[in-house]
């Protein structure tokens, strides 16, 4: 089963909002179990799985909008966010009898990271999924960009990013029923296009390691299974 998958050892980002679902704060916990069930399932077929997991977006909105709030504030809140997250994910596959381990996606002194690098690829060479919680606490380096530096570091086939979509779109499809929805895109044409995927930090790390960005909806039943095995509705980014 495991040549059945195009991709195999892969960094899957989630960010806050998808966790979400249609809750205004905090997490959805059904989808959290339904996501870990498809990470359980990729599992399962032979994929060295890594998550980069958010959570920023859920509390930086109210910590801003708050009165005396500020960025800064938004930011640190935004890092606890994604360790719950985390925790909240681990624990689901833990359920499903997946091994999960989590670790810090910011960067840290050169020989703990050397270390955190180490164990992280021994654990994914063992089948367990490693988690990173993304948060960084600074509002120049998102998640995305953690994300994407992970990927390489990790020497991953894939960089995945799971949305609330199936792919990049010429507009907001929920907004626009005639968005165009592409199945394979350049990296300079995301930029140059304005197409919203992620910032580009992330997008410049994935295609200096020469890394495709696979865009596609983590909230579609068996979605992620079927991106690692070429079916299903995803988009393409790379050269």
């Amino acid at each position: 089963m495991t040549n059945s998958l195009r991709w195999k050892r892969i960094l899957l980002k989630l960010s806050g909002e998808a966790l979400m679902g249609s809750q205004a704060f905090g997490i959805d916990p059904a989808i959290v179990q339904r996501i870990a069930k498809e990470i359980a399932d990729a599992v399962a077929l032979g994929a060295q799985v890594g998550v980069v997991v958010g959570g920023g977006n859920i509390f930086r909105g109210v910590a801003v909008a708050a009165k005396g709030g500020n960025r800064v504030t938004g930011d640190h809140m935004g890092m606890l966010a994604t360790i719950m997250n985390s925790l909240t994910l681990a624990d689901a596959l833990r359920r499903l009898k997946v091994n999960a381990r989590v670790l810090s996606a910011v960067s840290v002194p050169s020989i703990c990271e050397t270390f955190s690098q180490r164990v992280a690829d021994r654990y994914m060479e063992d089948g367990d999924v490693i988690i990173f919680a993304g948060g960084t606490g600074n509002p120049f380096f998102t998640t995305d960009s953690g994300a994407a530096l992970r990927a390489a570091e990790m020497k991953c086939d894939a960089f995945l990013k799971g949305t609330q979509v199936d792919g990049v779109y010429s507009d907001d499809p929920k907004v626009n029923p005639n968005a165009e929805r592409y199945e394979t895109l350049g990296y300079e044409e995301i930029i140059t296009r304005n197409l919203k995927v992620m910032d580009t930090t992330a997008i410049a790390l994935a295609r200096d390691n020469s890394i495709p960005v696979i865009v596609f909806s983590i909230h579609s039943p068996g979605a992620l299974v079927s991106v690692l095995q070429e079916t299903g509705t995803y988009t393409v980014v790379g050269d």
